[in-house]
């Protein structure tokens, strides 16, 4: 196959601004949002940060077995990437719309049920987003240039994103600014998505396998995918850190540097240098190999995290400075796996003489999401066993346990997840498994 022209990998990789967005922010700002403009409950508002991207645990999977059906009877997956982008957008501003019925639980059950159907919407974009790279070229070569250019605009979507948003409830605050921010976003989201469906117009197709049989034998398949499995078990344990980092910045710029305006600067300064580094991550995998450089990245966003637990203790600049070791390693273990993915793929089909792209990549960013969901999850109920005070205008004080819980949640905590992957990198992430081909 001809190498893919440069402009299909950058309209490709404008997907990412949707990923990125969705990924991000309701990591970032949702758990606030809903203890300090609703006065929900911290435990309560981390089990609605989770439940609706649990759905997706469940979902994902059929998304993608859907995708796959579409893909075999049109020749295209760029249907669901329309129909899931647009819905996408237009909840996204729904989500942040803050209803304002007076109580909180109805203001709650109301962010519940958005988000749910945003969950599901996004589902129907990601899925065959991450299906394609091992369809739109049959070369390994031309798959990494294209995750590159992928993670790359990846990054800007993230710094764009995570910077933006918080920075926009900072200039107008209360509800007012969250309902701001989610019209712009919904924009982005929505640009995007155009983008990539008319940017892919006429993109080559790889050959169109029959679906496999059945789940039953897809989940027997995919148990016994062992490269995949320790793949995704590393990346979900990390995606269950980083939600966690996510979900604690605006407390931790607030309540342990004592200035809430400090959550842009911390964002951009753990995302600025993953962006600036990004492109440096590729070249040490392919003179050290790429299992070498995650674990380099892993140690390195680790010790970024363990590194602010100190941050009441040392001088702002030194903080940033861990924070920004730690957006280093981010880039990294954002780099390694979904490098590593296309190609497992595209050895899968080979194998079997099927099309495998969207249920794999629907079990992959089932794991992914349910990782980012449980990091808010998590990191609320630290919250509440710290005894944080939830109100309605974010003035509350708070107890010295809060503040310790705060502290522990964003630096330890995380830290000991991302560092929890280490053992799962293993030598077997690469090898091929000796499957029969399935009758």
């Amino acid at each position: 196959m001809a190498p893919l022209p440069r402009r299909t990998r950058f309209r490709y990789s404008l997907g990412s601004f949707v990923t990125g967005s969705f990924g991000t922010v309701p990591g970032l700002l949702l758990l606030p949002y809903l203890t300090d403009t609703m006065a929900v409950p911290a435990a309560a508002a981390g089990v609605i940060v989770f439940v609706p991207k649990a759905w997706d645990v469940v979902f994902n999977p059929i998304a993608g077995r859907l995708s796959d059906a579409d893909l075999v009877r049109t020749g295209s997956r760029r249907r669901f990437l329309l129909g899931g982008g647009i819905g996408v957008a237009i909840l996204f501003a729904a989500l942040f719309a803050h209803p304002g019925f007076g109580k909180p639980a109805i203001d709650a059950t109301y962010v519940v049920i958005v988000f749910f159907l945003c969950a599901t919407a996004y589902a129907f974009f990601q899925v065959p987003f991450n299906a394609l790279p091992a369809e739109l070229t049959d070369s390994a070569e031309e798959r990494t240039k294209l995750t590159s250019v992928r993670i790359g605009v990846l990054a800007v979507a993230i710094l764009v994103s995570g910077g933006a948003a918080p920075a926009i409830t900072d200039i107008l605050e209360g509800v007012a600014g969250y309902r701001v921010m989610g019209l712009v976003m919904a924009v982005i989201i929505l640009l995007a998505t155009l983008g990539v469906y008319f940017g892919l117009r006429g993109a080559p197709v790889g050959s169109l396998r029959p679906n496999a049989v059945s789940f039953k034998q897809l989940i027997r398949t995919i148990a016994q995918w062992r490269p995949f499995c320790w793949l995704m078990g590393s990346y979900f344990i990390q995606a269950l850190g980083i939600g966690t980092v996510l979900a604690a910045i605006p407390y931790f710029a607030e309540h342990v540097l004592g200035d809430p305006s400090y959550r842009t600067v911390l964002f951009v300064g753990f995302v600025g240098p993953a962006l600036i580094t990004m492109p440096l991550w590729p070249r040490l995998g392919e003179r050290w190999g790429k299992l070498v450089g995650f674990r380099i990245a892993t140690v390195s966003f680790t010790v970024g995290l363990l590194g602010i637990l100190f941050a009441r203790d040392i001088p702002f600049a030194m903080t940033m400075v861990f924070v920004a070791l730690a957006g280093i390693g981010y880039a990294g273990i954002s780099v390694f796996p979904l490098a590593i993915l296309p190609d497992l793929i595209s050895a899968e089909e080979e194998r079997t003489g099927e099309t495998r792209a969207g249920i794999t990549a629907g079990v992959w960013t089932a794991s992914e999401t349910l990782g980012l969901a449980l990091g808010p999850g998590l990191f609320g109920l630290v919250l509440q066993a710290g005894g944080y005070v939830s109100s309605t205008d974010a003035t509350a004080a708070q107890p010295s346990s809060a503040i310790t819980a705060i502290t522990v949640g964003s630096s330890v905590l995380p830290a000991v997840l991302i560092a929890l992957a280490i053992p799962l990198l293993r030598r077997k992430v690469l090898e091929p498994r000796p499957v029969e081909p399935q009758r």
